[in-house]
């Protein structure tokens, strides 16, 4: 039997990261590109909000709320497939949190900065030439690129696209990342410098099997189904989209073809725009057109 179980499934995640908050406050100090000289030194647990109904919600755990000790908002959620809705998703979360500080009497610039990380176990965004694993946005002037707003600030860590280039660093940011991506209930054995850490380790002991009664066993099993079963519908969904993408270019390719071979015949001028379609399969209008 296994020793760990996995810290991205809803379980899990919650016990690690909602409610310890030295381990929250950890990770977001290690994961947040942090404007210089910022560091959370504080943060406290705010209670669960409701969202609305999405289709995309039942891929998604929602998600370690909380604020530091300046009042600055953050969210952390772990997403375990991709769609577009997540991005709206984590931009209406944080907005939300950002604009409910009027309702405490706030007035406008009084209101802190609000930070949603989101953990991504999928590839999320396919950037060309770009293969990192975090992106980040925020409120940017674009023409004016260095003037660029933090009040609201989205992070999305693919942990797929995750590689570690040092397996002996001790840096916490690889720590957390190495812990997110590399335990689960295969694993047998954790590096020393994982264990050597001590917000890792005190993780890994939350995360150990014996930790968890008979009903989360149960409850932690069920999930891992619905998670497997949904894991099979998105694939099913994403190679129907690509088979039907891969037909669309072909139809494209031919169109074009059929295109200038009729610009082609045109330009000759010895055939009618009444044979150039029957020879390319255009219309008529489409053949006057060119």
């Amino acid at each position: 039997m296994s020793k760990y179980l996995n810290p991205k499934v809803d379980l899990t995640f919650k016990k690690v990261f909602g409610e310890h908050p030295n381990l929250v406050k950890s990770l977001l100090n290690a994961l947040l590109p942090l404007p210089e000289g910022m560091t959370i030194e504080k943060v406290e647990y705010l209670t669960s909000e409701n969202v609305p109904e999405n289709p995309a919600k039942k891929y998604s755990i929602v998600d370690v709320r909380c604020t530091d000790n300046k009042g600055r908002g953050f969210i952390v959620e772990m997403q375990n497939y991709w769609n577009k809705e997540f991005f709206s998703r984590t931009l209406f979360n944080a907005a939300s949190m950002y604009s409910k500080q009027l309702a405490k009497g706030n007035p406008f610039e009084k209101l802190k900065e609000v930070y949603a990380l989101a953990l991504v176990n999928d590839e999320a965004f396919d950037y060309k030439g770009d293969s990192g694993y975090m992106q980040e946005f925020y409120i940017i002037n674009k023409k004016h690129t260095s003037d660029i707003h933090r009040d609201l600030s989205l992070i999305f860590i693919e942990l797929k696209k995750y590689k570690p280039l040092d397996r002996g660093s001790r840096a916490i940011k690889e720590l957390w990342l190495r812990f997110l991506t590399e335990i689960n209930e295969q694993t047998e054995h954790v590096d020393a410098v994982m264990l050597e850490n001590p917000e890792i380790s005190q993780a890994l002991e939350i995360v150990e099997r014996s930790a968890y009664s008979d009903g989360d066993l149960y409850a932690y099993e069920d999930y891992l189904l619905e998670l497997m079963t949904q894991h099979n519908s998105v694939e099913s969904a994403r190679s129907e989209g690509r088979a039907e993408g891969r037909a669309e270019g072909r139809a494209e390719g031919a169109k074009q073809r059929s295109i200038e071979m009729a610009r082609k015949l045109k330009l000759k001028g010895t055939m009618s725009d009444e044979e150039i379609a029957e020879i390319t399969d255009l219309t008529l209008d489409e053949i006057q057109k060119i």
